[in-house]
């Protein structure tokens, strides 16, 4: 198990200068992560180190909340994609999701998806403001949207990824959606438990420590 290839490289901190994504760029280079993951606003600083590598550019969108307009969300997606995003981790509307209308959660990240077309989506849920059947039904409104990724966490909530949620997380969605566990992971034993358990991807910003 080569968990480097496994990793998200991230730094969506409010605060992180240019140095520190390019930094940070270089590290993904270093220890072959699959991806880096940054801020809609630094995906060119991003993209100027990561030329000709390699490693993937995942961009955050509608982050952290997920509250924006779909409108507002649909064109970041598109602007971070012809500035040369790969993929895109997209925050689902959870205020939507609670009000029961999830009909339009569901079009927004079909909205998402057909604007990015072949490129990878992503979509955060954010368990920590879910409950069991909560996660169960966001989990199956992403896999039924179409989308490539249900992901766990934004690191910005009141916590992170669980292995209980995860576990909810593929009982629902099997293999017909990847699952990428993201907050609070933060070294080796604990990413093993997450990929024995399915995940395809892990977010973190400690990818180096976990690889060491």
């Amino acid at each position: 198990m080569q968990l480097n290839h496994y990793i998200d490289h991230t730094l969506l901190a409010a605060h992180a200068t240019t140095l520190e994504i390019k930094k940070l760029c270089r590290e993904a280079i270093e220890h072959k992560f699959y991806a880096v993951c940054v801020n809609s606003s630094r995906v060119k600083n991003a993209k100027e180190i990561l030329e000709g590598s390699k490693v993937q550019l995942a961009v955050t969108i509608g982050f952290p909340l997920g509250a924006s307009s779909t409108a507002s969300k649909t064109k970041e997606a598109e602007t971070a994609i012809a500035h040369g995003a790969d993929e895109i981790d997209m925050v689902m509307n959870i205020g939507f999701l609670k009000d029961g209308k999830s009909d339009l959660v569901q079009a927004e990240i079909e909205k998402i998806k057909m604007a990015i077309g072949d490129k990878i989506l992503k979509v955060i849920i954010e368990t920590c403001y879910l409950s069991e059947d909560e996660i169960r039904f966001a989990s199956n409104l992403v896999m039924r949207a179409g989308a490539d990724f249900v992901k766990t966490s934004t690191g910005f909530g009141s916590r992170g990824a669980s292995l209980k949620d995860v576990k909810i997380m593929k009982e629902m969605v099997g293999d017909q959606v990847k699952i990428k566990a993201s907050g609070g992971i933060r070294d080796a034993e604990t990413a093993r438990k997450y990929i024995k358990l399915g995940v395809a991807r892990i977010g973190t910003s400690s990818g180096i420590k976990i690889v060491s």
